[in-house]
């Protein structure tokens, strides 16, 4: 868990996802896939969550580019205190579980953990205190009537291929 691995796990995303592939592999993988790791899970959740983000663009219209605040507020003017901007930073802005955006001194004061560490802290707390949600009756059910179809056609099959041997 180092540097190489988010600049790979990164790029490895990046590049599908803009070319528009709706599936990014290997969440979790490492070493070629012969090992999993639920911090890299958790991580790469954190990559995929931003690059959707990215996918989504940037909406250039009359309400997002806000002339009229532009020329109430002026080049110099504070644009955080307008009610403006408060509405469209709560959907534009990108928030993070894992990526640490605080200040140097209070990330100090936290303990200084890198990304893994507090990787390892959130996998052993889900890990340790999630409780799964049932399914529900209905959803359960056609789950079930699925495995039950799939294993009735694999025992035709397998009976087919045996009785033309």
């Amino acid at each position: 868990m180092d540097i190489q691995l988010g600049h790979e796990k990164t790029l490895t995303s990046l590049l599908p996802a803009v070319t528009g592939s709706n599936v990014i592999y290997g969440m979790g993988m490492l070493e070629m896939g012969m090992t999993m790791s639920y911090e890299s899970l958790l991580i790469d959740q954190e990559i995929v969550k931003m690059i959707r983000r990215v996918l989504q663009g940037i909406a250039v219209n009359k309400e997002t580019i806000a002339l009229d605040v532009i020329k109430k507020v002026g080049p110099a003017g504070n644009y955080l205190s307008e009610r403006h901007t408060l509405k469209h930073m709560r959907t534009e802005l990108s928030t993070t579980n894992l990526i640490n955006r605080r200040m140097r001194d209070n990330w100090e004061s936290a303990g200084a953990k890198d990304m893994a560490q507090v990787a390892n802290e959130q996998a052993r707390e889900i890990l340790e205190n999630y409780k799964v949600d049932p399914l529900p009756p209905d959803v359960a059910k056609r789950i079930h009537d699925l495995v039950v179809e799939g294993e009735a056609e694999a025992n035709e099959l397998a009976a087919f291929k045996k009785s033309h041997q």
